[in-house]
Parts: structure tokens; sequence; C-alpha cells
């Protein structure tokens, strides 16, 4: 890059040469680069439904000390917890909740990003207040052991979790020294370990708590204190404030997270993108204005590991894997150069073209055909800055688990097909053309995710004229350099380079390969065996293609040569569609796009029929049915996705619905393709069978979910009329048959009610001849009544009802709540506005004093939630922790008790900052169709035809008074309201817990050695322990080392010690032993009989009568 290219614009200098962008990209662009080193992308659009801005600091957790896995990790937590100019800790989060905006980060290998949205017009109080984290954080001492909490939690989380546990085993089957093995996620002992180690050699501890990074890098008091106690303080919250910086070993681990953050983030590793509103002069001055203070102290290029992590060891092996759930997989990984320098030709991205294909002769057409594989992906894995992985994954049926050495032979002779091959220049041509009109064509992104994007991929060794264009366009070969890379790629794509991983439940592996040698990985404790394979299966594997089924594929028919638009001059976009046709059987709806001028379209098909989810067998059938239209497209299909024209075919519980979407030039053909697969499916059996048990699997995988998913998914359940459980439809699928299948889907089809929604680059006669299409293929019968989703509202009568079950999976340590309130209707505009705006209100507060305050978990969440069917809606509380979920309701209802006085004392200023808020997002524009298509399609399907209710609530929004919303809190969510309607469901885990001493029952026992005379330094033994509730092993470990015989006798010792059990059943830990029933609360005793007692919600009838026929002239 010449310094030519830069002009100085005083505190900044300027990038100048034009930055590549799409011709039909409206937005401006401009790259800026501070004194300090740190550049910035500026992007001025003036109808950015969203302001927003994202950082990224090339430091990720390969870049952990050694001896404190998870550190980078700790310091995304911290780093949030105030600054020096606004050292309240929920500052920033507030002033975003009170704007419409949200934040959120997360630490890779070699990089953490931090980003935001918020309202357009607080784009500058947001940045003001961002920039603090990276010139002057607090890293509050009082913030430390919550963190560090907030980061265990985080971690068991993910325990139970195959994609973490099989993620951290390929980590940890590393060449021993290579920084890919490092536990990047960290959790509190890691984190705690070295300050664990100097306390126990008695080394010096800087302990000034009370220190804060300033803007010169230097330790300074803090002036004021970023904690804030809990407006619910349970004796939890209480307890954890005596040690709220983790003692000794707590500073220890925030002096080391200060000395690592003052090394490694510096102003000349970060790269920041803007979004807003604000002309690019005033971006570049608000950007120049906020990080400039940000220190400047390394001069060395970003951290590069030209090394690979697999080493003579790690190559030519096969490993064996437990799973948690039930499933069957096999993923191929070889070695691949570092990507981004390659960002011409990206062979990485070329090669996966051709292994990932699903088109006739690929090896996904052929390993299907066998009846082996369910699906097939392949790709590029950017491991870390220097060094990447192509991986092939394959999840297998249980036929081709049983195979896995033939499916591994079949991936490893299409590579030797590829080695072999002429590879003509046309393919590059065509995947160089699909990215040049994606890159041209693109929707516009949400805000937030577009400024993400941008900023991770600012690093990148690119020309920075092209930061945009070169992650999307690949170039035409024009020499051999192109073919010369995929060439190199090949030649590592060998089974004596690289690695096997078979996943499988243990029975699973033991069955087809008997009794094994298993191991068990360090932090997740997954279990394990490596082993090298044969010799006569790598003299295979290394030989030449004799598969003849197997070969390159052909030209891509789908690549749209139409990419023509007719762009009008309007006044102002039409705020709705139009209903343009109507028969006995179907309604279509229609809208030219008048505001995104793009080859596009999306066309939603939605297919109702009475029988669709009648009984829980039919709900089977119909999934089925779905899945084995969705199979027998794939091969023609492939191609249509590939060029950028994507299709959905789904069931619901009214029927099915197909969703198209891409360049509209082949649209009508694909349309129709899927219509005719749909009403002609033949039924195979032996295809039959691997969906079956597909659907099986993944059924019964759902017991496994996460917690708080399945608490979420009963109470969806309970509160929706006529819909089936996983557990009553389970049991049907094994006895379906191809018959059955069959006469299913004719039955489905024969009396239908069908409703079309089309948006794009169509004209209206397209859309009806389409339909008409639709209809003559399906050769349905009109149906007496339109198939309608009900949901069931509780009374409204001061009811309190909570369903307990446990959680499936034994291993599982977390409990959950779902607390729903009902707060009315969505179709009383008056009650939907105020009710909205409640919710919002307590959104913040309740993951501020659920979460970041009390600790109970990491999945906290306070949001509306809207019934199926869409007439009824309420407030949901969700959480997710070690602690019982009757606990856990507890706490809820003290922060409901806790937002009366919150919202009473709210002040004007504040209680506009809300509404205003709420109104900048009800009236934002869509930003793509796909947007445009899911709000106009929500009304469509729910039958209430409110297609502008965005707008016309943020004009009744600005009539609403704070006491409205007071009253009908007070009314409805308030834990005394008369009115209230509440449903929880507790889901208990079952894995028994560690047994722990309260902290009421250390200070007892305190008590008991102070009544016998026995003084010893009470605080430093609680420092000792480091937890506020320590393991009764731990505590009582700690005890035997200080009662020795120079205080007290054995005997005395001995009687002190008997005591503890008794003080732990008088004082309990708060949070274990929540399994009472709410005081109060009645119990659902029998799903179905509770919910035949609840009312079923009235048929929807269109809100807005919009008189369409006979048509207008569009």
């Amino acid at each position: 890059m010449a310094a030519s290219d830069w002009s100085l614009r005083g505190p900044y200098s300027l990038f100048t040469k034009p930055i590549e962008q799409s011709h039909y990209d409206p937005r401006q662009y401009r790259i800026i680069r501070l004194e300090n080193g740190l550049t910035a992308m500026l992007v001025h659009d003036p109808h950015t439904e969203n302001a927003a801005a994202s950082l990224d600091v090339a430091v990720g957790h390969l870049s952990d000390p050694d001896d404190m896995p998870g550190l980078a990790h700790f310091c995304e937590h911290l780093l949030f917890m105030g600054t020096q100019q606004f050292p309240k800790e929920n500052e920033y989060s507030e002033y975003l909740s009170k704007n419409s905006g949200a934040s959120n980060a997360y630490t890779s290998s070699s990089n953490t990003n931090y980003h935001f949205h918020v309202s357009p017009t607080a784009l500058s109080g947001a940045i003001e207040r961002f920039a603090g984290f990276f010139h002057s954080p607090l890293f509050a001492p009082s913030c430390t052991t919550r963190e560090l909490n907030a980061v265990d939690s985080e971690h068991k989380k993910n325990h139970q979790a195959d994609p973490w546990r099989i993620f951290q085993l390929n980590k940890t089957l590393t060449k021993p020294g290579h920084p890919w093995s490092k536990f990047g996620t960290g959790n509190r002992g890691t984190l705690s370990a070295a300050g664990r180690e100097l306390k126990a050699k008695k080394s010096p501890i800087d302990d000034n708590e009370t220190k804060r990074i300033d803007v010169n890098g230097a330790l300074a008091v803090s002036p004021v204190s970023s904690r804030v106690p809990s407006p619910t303080p349970s004796s939890r919250s209480t307890s954890s404030e005596a040690e709220p910086d983790g003692g000794t070993v707590g500073r220890e681990t925030r002096r080391r997270l200060v000395e690592w953050w003052t090394k490694e983030y510096c102003a000349s590793r970060m790269n920041v993108c803007v979004i807003g509103r604000e002309s690019l002069d005033e971006l570049s001055d608000m950007i120049s204005r906020h990080f400039s203070p940000v220190l400047k102290h390394r001069e060395d290029q970003l951290p590069i590991i030209n090394d690979h992590p697999f080493g003579p060891d790690e190559m030519d092996t096969l490993v064996r894997v437990q799973t948690i759930m039930s499933f069957h997989a096999v993923e191929l990984s070889f070695p691949l150069a570092w990507q981004s320098p390659l960002w011409k030709y990206k062979p990485g991205q070329f090669l996966s073209h051709f292994l990932g294909h699903e088109g006739p002769g690929s090896l996904h057409s052929y390993l299907k055909g066998k009846g082996w594989i369910t699906s097939l992906n392949a790709g590029p894995q950017a491991l870390g800055r220097g060094f990447a992985m192509i991986k092939i994954t394959m999840m297998l049926t249980r036929e081709g688990f049983d195979n896995y050495r033939s499916v591994v032979l079949s991936a490893f002779k299409y590579l030797s097909l590829l080695r072999s091959s002429e590879i003509a220049p046309w393919y590059q041509s065509e995947v160089a053309t699909i990215s040049r009109t994606q890159f041209e064509f693109a929707e516009k992104r949400e805000a937030g995710a577009y400024a993400v994007s941008i900023a991770e991929r600012m690093s990148w060794p690119v020309p920075t004229e092209k930061a945009l264009s070169a992650p999307v366009l690949v170039s035409e070969w024009e020499d051999e350099t192109g073919l010369q890379e995929v060439r190199d790629a090949l030649k590592d794509m060998q089974i004596h380079t690289g690695r096997v991983v078979l996943m499988a439940k243990r029975e699973e592996h033991e069955r087809v390969s008997g009794e094994l040698p298993w191991q068990s990985e360090k932090w997740y404790g997954t279990g394990y065996t490596v082993e090298r394979w044969d010799s006569e299966f790598s003299a295979q594997a290394q030989g030449p293609n004799d598969n003849q089924e197997l070969h390159l594929p052909s030209r891509n028919e789908f690549i749209p040569t139409n990419l023509d638009v007719e762009k009008r001059e309007i006044t102002e976009p039409q705020r709705r569609p139009h209903l343009i046709y109507e028969t006995h059987i179907s309604k279509v709806w229609y809208k030219k796009d008048d505001q995104f001028w793009l080859p596009k379209a999306n066309v939603v098909i939605d297919i109702r029929s009475p029988i669709a989810t009648d009984t829980p067998r039919a709900g089977v059938l119909t999934r089925l049915y779905s899945d084995l239209v969705i199979d027998s497209l794939t091969e023609y299909t492939y191609d249509a996705d590939l060029a950028g024209l994507a299709y959905n075919f789904g069931t619901h519980t009214l029927g099915v619905s197909i969703s198209l979407s891409g360049y509209n030039d082949k649209l009508p053909d694909l349309t129709r393709r899927i219509i005719g697969a749909a009403r002609n499916l033949h039924v195979h059996q032996d295809r039959l069978e691997v969906m079956k048990e597909k659907l099986k699997r993944q059924w019964e995988n759902f017991f496994m979910s996460q917690s708080y998913q399945l608490s979420d998914h009963y109470a969806r359940h309970i509160l929706t009329h006529g819909a089936w459980t996983v557990e009553e439809q389970l049991p049907e699928i094994s006895g379906i048959t191809a018959e059955e299948v069959k006469s299913h889907s004719a039955q489905l089809l024969a009396n239908v009610s069908i409703q079309i929604l089309a948006l794009g680059n169509l004209y209206k006669d397209q859309v009806i001849a389409l339909s008409r299409d639709v209809e003559d293929i399906l050769r349905s019968k009109p149906l007496p009544s339109i198939p309608t989703d009900f949901s069931l509202i509780l009374p409204e009568v001061g009811c309190n009802y909570v369903w307990t079950a446990p959680v499936p999976n034994p291993n599982e340590a977390n409990s959950a709540l779902s607390y729903y309130l009902h707060l009315g209707q969505l179709t009383d505009p008056r009650q939907r506005v105020v009710g909205l705006l409640l919710v919002q209100i307590m959104s913040e507060p309740a993951f501020n004093a659920l979460r970041t305050k009390e600790q109970l978990g990491y999945v906290v969440s306070c949001s509306r939630w809207c019934l199926l069917g869409d007439s009824q809606f309420g407030l949901r509380i969700v959480v997710q922790s070690e602690r019982r979920s009757g606990y856990l309701e507890g706490r809820v209802e003290a922060f409901l008790d806790s937002m009366d006085q919150k919202i009473q004392q709210m002040g004007a200023e504040e209680f506009h900052e809300f509404k205003s808020g709420l109104q900048q997002k009800w009236k934002e524009p869509a930003k793509n169709l796909s947007e445009e298509v899911s709000r106009y399609w929500s009304q469509i399907d729910s039958g209430y035809l409110d297609f502008l209710r965005g707008c016309n609530d943020a004009d009744l929004l600005e009539k609403v008074e704070k006491q409205e919303v007071l009253d009908l809190f007070r009314e409805r969510a308030h834990p005394q309201a008369k009115k209230r309607a509440k449903l929880s469901i507790h889901l208990q885990s079952q894995k028994p817990q560690v047994p722990r001493v309260s902290t009421e029952a250390m200070k007892a026992f305190e008590t008991c050695l102070q009544g016998a005379n026995i003084i010893v330094d009470f605080a430093a033994i609680r420092e000792e322990l480091q937890e506020a509730n320590p393991t009764v092993t731990d505590f009582v470990n700690a005890w035997r080392e200080v009662l020795t015989e120079d205080r007290v006798s054995n005997a005395d010792a001995q009687n002190l010690m008997e005591q503890i059990p008794a003080l732990m059943q008088q004082y309990p830990v708060p949070g274990e032993d929540g399994d009472g029933l709410p005081v109060g609360a009645t119990r659902i005793e029998e799903l179905k009989t509770f919910k035949a007692t609840l009312q079923i919600s009235d048929p929807p009838k269109p809100l807005v009568m919009w008189n369409d026929l006979p048509m207008p002239n569009l």
C-alpha cells in the first residue's frame, strides 16, 4: 500500500483511492487511519434503519497465556463493566436499550469482536460509551467474581453440546506446543489457577483492588464505584458482595488481565466499522474524536502463526468420538494454506464447489444412492491467522456408519478423481460469474451484522480499495497461478496428510468395532480413541479412482442470464401488497418491487389442508412427505441454490409451504418443478427408511437440547390449541409405509386452500400465470373454510400455574424456568402498544438484575411472546441455571416486584426515550425483499391483513402515558396483580448437585468456633475457599488444616466438624432447595386435561378491508 494513497486530514489520514463497491449499492464508504494506527471504515447510509458499529481487535484466544486458558474471553466479559467516563457498569447496555439497541461480542481464535446497533439518532452517544472500553476501561474489581462466574456458566452451558465437545477435542489432538490446542472458553478454574498457585507459594500480589486503566495505560484509583446493588437482593446476591473482587486470587486474575490487555490490545491491531446517517465527514470526526485516545504501544504486524497444528502423529489417523446426542457422522480434515492471502482465486472455495456438489456424479449423489448419508458439506475453515483446514463432513445413516470405511474410501476416490482430471477453466469462470452477480446484486443487510462482517475482514491482507470486494469476488484464471493453487491444495488432501473423525454414541462404536481403549478429553470429558489406518486401507485410499459413478459436474443452467430491472420513477413506495387474483381455491397477493430495484423476487405458496396434523400420525406423515419431496429434488435444485435461487419446502401445523427467493430469471420454472414434484411424488421404500431414521434421530435428540429450549417448547405447547408433543409423534414413525405416505399425500392435496404472496422483479401477469399453473398442477378441490391456528388463553383471574418435569439428559447440570405472563390481545391496538412498551422497558433491567447482578446463569432473557395465530401475546422471562427452578421463580418474582417502583419513579425524559426508540423501530422500512416479505406474510398468514400496523402503532405510541404502562403492569404483571394470568415451566436437572456450604452456614460454624473460644482469622479462611458457597469437601478440608492439636483437642475438633451437616441443612445454599411448588401456585398434573380447561382464541378475521378486487392498474 503506497503512502501516496493516503492524505493527511488533521487527526487522521484519508485513503484516497476509490473503494470497490457494487454499482447498485447507494451507500458511501470511506477508510481513515488515526494517528494511533486504528483503521476505520465509515459507511454513510441516509436510509439505514439502525446505526451500528463494530470494533475488531486482532487478538483472540490463541494469544492466551499458557497458564490462563480463557483470558481473552474473560477480557471480553469484564471489559464492558464501566469506563472512566461512564463508571456505572450497565450504562452502555441501558443507553442502548432505551434507544432500541443491543450489543454483543465474541472471542475467536485470532480476533475478538465487539459490536452494537442503536437508533440512528443515538449513534454519537453510543460511540462515546463504546470507545471508552478501548482506552479507559475500569475492569471493575467489584465485577471480577461475577464475570468469572459468567465465563464459568457459559462453559457449563456448552458442556453437553456435541459441537463444542468435538471442536475442543480436535484442538486437543494437536501436535505438542501448538497454540491451536488451547482451551479458548476457559472456566473459573483455569482463570484462577495462576492466582491460586501464587497464593500457595505465598508470593506477594499487588492488592490494590480499586485500580483501573487510564488513558495513559497507568493504574489509577477509580473515581466512582461501578458496583450498583441488585434491585432484587437475595441471600445469594448479598453474600457475593463480601468479596466481589474474588479476594487475593481474584485480584491476581484481574492483575494478569490488565497486564495482558495492556500488552495485546493496541490501536494498530484494531479495525472499526461504523454505519450511520451522518455524513462521512461527521462520521470521520466522530471516530477520530472518540478513538484517538486508544493507545498505540506496538509497531509489530498482526500476530500470525505460520505453522499447521497437524504433525506426523496427527496425520493418517482415525479418531472415534463419543457423542451426547444420537447421530452418526464422519469428517475428513486436511491442512490448507491460509486462504486470506489467496483472495483472488480462492482455491479452497473452488475445491468445496466440487466436494460439496450434490448434482449427478457427485460424491453426495453416489453416497446418497447407496443409502449411506443424509447430508454432505465441504469447505475451508479458517482456524487462525496463518493456517486453515478444509473439511468434508457427512451425516451418516446407520447403514452408512456400519460401512464407514467405504464412505471414507469413496471420499478419497473423489479426491483422486480431482487430482487426475483436467479441470477446465470454465469451472472457475462459473464460480467467478456467480460471485460477481452475488456482489453486484447483494441485498442490504441488517446494519449490525454488516458492520461486523466488514470489521472482522478489514485485517485481511488485501489491497485497501478491495476491502469490500475481495472477500466476495472470485477472479477468473488469468494464468497458471489459479489452477496451481488448486493443485497445491489437492496435494495435501490425502490419507497420509489428513485426519478422519468418526462420531457416534459409545454403544454404536462398540457395536461396530467391539470394545475400544477409550480416553477422556481434558476439558469436556469427551470419550475418544485414536488409531492409525491399516496399510491395506491406506493403499486403497491412495490409489486412482476406480468408481465409474463419480464424475465432475456439468455446466450450471441456473446461472441467471436476464438481470434486467425496469426502474420507474415513484413518489413513494407502496406500503402493502395487493390482492390481484382470487379463485375458489387461491388468493394471490402481489407487490412489484419499487424500492430495491434488484433482479430478484420472493414467492411464498402456502397450501393448507385440514388433515395435515389432525392426528399425531398425520403430522408425522406430512413431515415425511415433505422430507421426501426435498430429497427427490436435491440433484435438480442444487445448481439453482449455487446460482442464487433458493427454495424451502416445509411443514407447519396447517399444511405445507413453499418459499422461493433469489434471481427472478428462472424462478417461475423452478416453482413449477417443485409443485410438480410435490404432486407427483414417487415414494421409494429405501428413501423412506432413510427419512424415517433421520426424523426419528432428530426427535430423539430433541430431548437432549439445552434445558431452556425444552422449557420454552413445553410452554408454547401448553398455550397452543391442537398441537402434538414430540412424545406423541415419535412412536408413530416406525410403522409408516411407502403406501401410507403416498395415500396421505394424495389426501393432503385433494382439498386445499392456497395463499400466494409474490414480491420483487416480477410482473402481475407473470404472477397470475404462475398461480394458475400451481392450481393446474395440483388439481385440488376447494375447502369450505380455511384451516386456522388457535392459541389457548389463560384465565385472567389471578391464576398461577406451574408445570414441572425433569431435564431428560441425566448429565445436564442446568435447570430451566420459562415464565409467561399474558398481557392481552394483539388485535387490540392500544393493549398491544402499551404491552410492547412495557416489555421494552423491562428487558434490560431483567438481564441486569437476574444475570449481571444475581448471576443466576448465562441464559437470561426477557422478551415478548406472540402465541400461535398472532392474536394473543405476553411477556416471557427465561432463565437457565445450576440453581433449582423453584428458586429461579422466586428471583423472577422478586424482580417483578421491584419493577413497580422502577416504573413509578421513571422520569419523563427516560420514558420518552423508550417510546422514541420503539417508534423508530416500528417505522423502520424493510431493508430487503426478504424482510418485506416476512412483514407482509405474517399478516396474510394470520388472516388479519393489518399491513400498516407498524406505522399505526408508532403513531399511537405517541399518545401513551406512563400511567398506562404502570396500570398494565400492576393489573397483569406484578405478582399480586388481580388479572394476572401466569404459567411457568420448571425443568429440573437430574444431575446430583455437589453438596455446598452456604454463607449463612459458614457464619454459623464460625459462631460455634467462637463459642468454643477458638479464635482464628475467619476472613483469611473464607478467602482461601474463594467461593461464597464452597463445596463441603473444600470446606471440611480447609478447617481440618486449621483445627490442629495446638488449637483444639482432636475430640473437640471432631465434635465441631460433626456439626457441619446440621448447619448445612438448617442454612441451605440459596437455589439448591428450590424444588417445591411456589407459594400460591397450582400444579398442572396432566397436560391434556389442563389444556382442555383453557379458552380457545377467536378465529381471525381481517382487521382492514382493502377491497382490492377488481384490481386497479398496477
